[in-house]
């Protein structure tokens, strides 16, 4: 049996077993949910029994979206060499060729969306020698969103707008009655984020001043936008559509216990994504809300979360968790983000240089421009939960 197929065959177990799980986890919520009508609070043992099987089903979900992309790159070999953005600049041959004291004009360089990731160099290789730790990677709002390419200028999807559900039991030889199920067409249009910036014309003589300069800049410029836009983005003009303005608010009336901390808000916001049957992939939040979190104590003093020594992998309620500037302070976004929601690149980053821009000539500068295209498409508004910390409101 080749690879492929036994990778394929163990994906088809991963599908049936998460569609199993998928049901208890839906089980156990309306059971907590019964339970809290009814008593005002679920007992230790159904709470624990629906912790469990919603971490089976993320165990289970993230397996295969592993073996998706294999599936999906068969023969991209496993230990590639890595190149960053400032890396494929320097060592471009339009750069050797123009990149001396004497250039004027331009240079274009294209970039795959990889030489943009998160990775500070390549990724770490088996050594004899020993053990040698992976490359720490910061996770990023793309990291947890399905990826996708377009040729187009926009994405057009239909997404459900309303369902009535009329079914019933029906007497024999009585007519059935209608269920009503809405759908309206919704357009992602493809939007440019760029920026733009001057530096030395002796940097050009630098090739590692060079690549420093535009992998520390270029690339976190664009990132950073990029995860305001996929966050918060209003639609308006040139902005995309983002999660945000389209997910549900958080329903305050799922609080059962007093004085709820930032974890047991956001474990009743994965509470709410359950019961809206689309069980959550990830949480976004502000890099102060989580270290908020993760120096969370017990009355005895100990961290519940963070480990100040070893650290701890960025993950709550066993989801993977982002922590962007992009969000606001004191707010939370969860989500199915992989169902729900889809990234599709038009270009992937590029980097312009130019030594005729502006008065560049007479001050011996040169101005370095990055940018790239890009649509977001939200299948599943409903697929995600947004909130405060703090409850607002009556």
């Amino acid at each position: 049996m080749t690879d492929t197929v036994k990778l394929e065959n163990e994906y088809k177990q991963v599908q049936t077993d998460l569609k199993k799980v998928g049901d208890d986890v839906k089980q156990y919520a309306e059971n907590v949910e019964k339970q809290v009508k009814q008593f005002g609070d679920a007992n230790a043992e159904t709470k624990q029994k629906a912790d469990d099987a919603l971490s089976k089903f993320n165990e289970l979900q993230l397996s295969m979206q592993n073996m998706q992309q294999q599936l999906d790159r068969p023969n991209t070999p496993a230990q590639s060499t890595f190149k960053s953005a400032g890396q494929r600049v320097v060592e471009s041959e339009d750069f050797k060729t123009n990149a001396s004291s004497t250039f004027r004009g331009n240079m274009r360089i294209a970039m795959p969306r990889q030489a943009i990731l998160t990775s500070t160099g390549p990724s770490v290789t088996p050594d004899h020698q020993g053990i040698i730790a992976p490359v720490t990677q910061r996770l990023t709002v793309r990291d947890l969103i399905a990826p996708g390419q377009t040729s187009s200028n926009a994405i057009e999807y239909t997404v459900e707008t309303g369902f009535t559900n009329n079914a019933a039991t029906v007497e024999e030889g009585k007519p059935k009655p209608y269920s009503d199920i809405k759908f309206d067409n919704v357009t992602a249009n493809v939007r440019t984020i760029a920026h733009l910036f001057k530096a030395s014309r002796q940097i050009l003589d630098d090739a590692p001043a060079l690549q420093s300069y535009i992998d520390a800049r270029a690339r976190y410029g664009l990132q950073l936008a990029e995860e305001r836009q996929l966050l918060l983005g209003n639609g308006a003009g040139q902005n995309l559509h983002g999660i945000i303005p389209q997910a549900q608010t958080f329903d305050e009336a799922l609080v059962k216990i007093s004085n709820a901390t930032a974890i047991d808000r956001i474990r009743y916001a994965l509470l709410q994504a359950v019961l809206a049957e689309l069980p959550s992939t990830g949480i976004v939040l502000n890099p102060i809300d989580w270290a908020g979190i993760q120096l969370t104590k017990d009355n005895e003093g100990r961290y519940i979360i963070g480990n100040p020594v070893n650290g701890n992998a960025p993950t709550l309620w066993n989801l993977p968790t982002v922590e962007t500037q992009a969000m606001v302070v004191d707010n939370f976004l969860t989500g199915a983000f992989g169902m729900g929601a889809q990234i599709f690149d038009r270009m992937d980053i590029e980097v312009l240089l130019s030594t005729e821009n502006d008065k560049d000539f007479e001050n011996n500068m040169v101005s370095i421009r990055a940018e790239e295209r890009l649509a977001l498409a939200v299948y599943r508004p409903e697929a995600f939960v947004t909130g405060t910390f703090s409850k607002k409101g009556p």
